[in-house]
Parts: structure tokens; C-alpha cells; sequence
């Protein structure tokens, strides 16, 4: 689990490449680094359930990432927030948090 003010990547994973698959977490932030702002409750994961697949019950997490970063525009204070499930994310590195 990870604490609020978390700094996290966001995996660069693309299972939709290997075959059928329901993805929630949108491609424009895989890959990319953000900050945890909340826990939002635990749930079954979307992504089997969509294939009527057993759900395994994972945390959900508003993650917050810096607008310019992900589109090169918009001012330095602007920012994006996205639901993302925990297993789409792990801890930056402390070279990539520096």
C-alpha cells in the first residue's frame, strides 16, 4: 500500500498488445511519475471482470502528475489527477524522484 504523498511510476505496460484485455489506466501516464494523494477504498479489479474473470479485490489511488509533463503544455502549477489501481504502480526511484 502506499501513503499519501507517495511519490510512484505509473508501469509502462501495454497489455493490450498481447492479446484481448480491458485496460483502466489511460496511456498518456504509463510510464510516468506521480505523487499518491489518497487511498480511495478497495475494490475488484475492472480488469477481470470485464472477461468474467475472478477479481482479485485491489486499492484504488488518486494519483496526481504534473500537466506539463505529460502534454508539454500548460502552467507549472497545473495538474492532473487520475484514479489508478495499485498494481499498475511502484515506488520511484530515488534517481527519478531527484
Amino acid at each position: 500500500m502506499f501513503a499519501p504523498g507517495a511519490r510512484v511510476r505509473v508501469k509502462d505496460d501495454w497489455p493490450e498488445t498481447r492479446g484481448p484485455a480491458h485496460v483502466r489506466t489511460p496511456h498518456y501516464v504509463r510510464g510516468m511519475q506521480g505523487t499518491v494523494v489518497r487511498q480511495l477504498g478497495a475494490f475488484p479489479s475492472p480488469e477481470d471482470l470485464a472477461f468474467a474473470r475472478p477479481a482479485p479485490i485491489r486499492p484504488l489511488y488518486h494519483v496526481r502528475f504534473d500537466q506539463p509533463a505529460i502534454w508539454q503544455e500548460g502552467r507549472a502549477d497545473d495538474e492532473l489527477l487520475v484514479e489508478i489501481y495499485e498494481h499498475w504502480l511502484e515506488p520511484a526511484s530515488r534517481q527519478e524522484t531527484a
